[in-house]
């Protein structure tokens, strides 16, 4: 899915989420969102080290801009999850919810930027 406006917040950068609420409450993954539409996480482990671009999970995800300080995120995962947030960048606060077709819970943390994509394209 190509993505209309690199202007979200979210293009081209790399992210850690830090749930505090939620299934993944206490857990941290790292998202880097690239400017072809595609997005690869990871668990982030006690060393917080980056990891290399290949590894992880990969999905294609759509954003859009709400206001200045606020996007919207969403992916469906290889899993059959799909993750929908939405960022507040004033705060750095995110909520959500993630779901499959059997279950459903909402999702609450805090975001940081942590640098741009490996592979941005411009």
């Amino acid at each position: 899915m190509k993505q209309q406006s690199l202007k979200d917040g979210v293009h081209g950068q790399t992210m850690r989420w830090t749930w505090t609420d939620g299934p993944t409450k206490g857990t941290t993954h790292e998202h880097t969102f690239n400017d072809d539409g595609t997005v690869v996480w990871h668990k982030v482990t006690g060393d917080a080290q980056p990891r290399p671009e290949k590894e992880g999970e990969h999905a294609e995800y759509a954003v859009f801009k709400v206001t200045d300080d606020v996007s919207a995120v969403s992916y469906l995962s290889e899993s059959g999850y799909t993750l929908s947030v939405v960022l507040n960048f004033a705060d750095k606060d995110l909520v959500g919810f993630a779901s499959n077709s059997e279950q459903w819970y909402p999702v609450k943390g805090k975001f940081e930027i942590v640098g741009p994509a490996k592979n941005k394209i411009h």
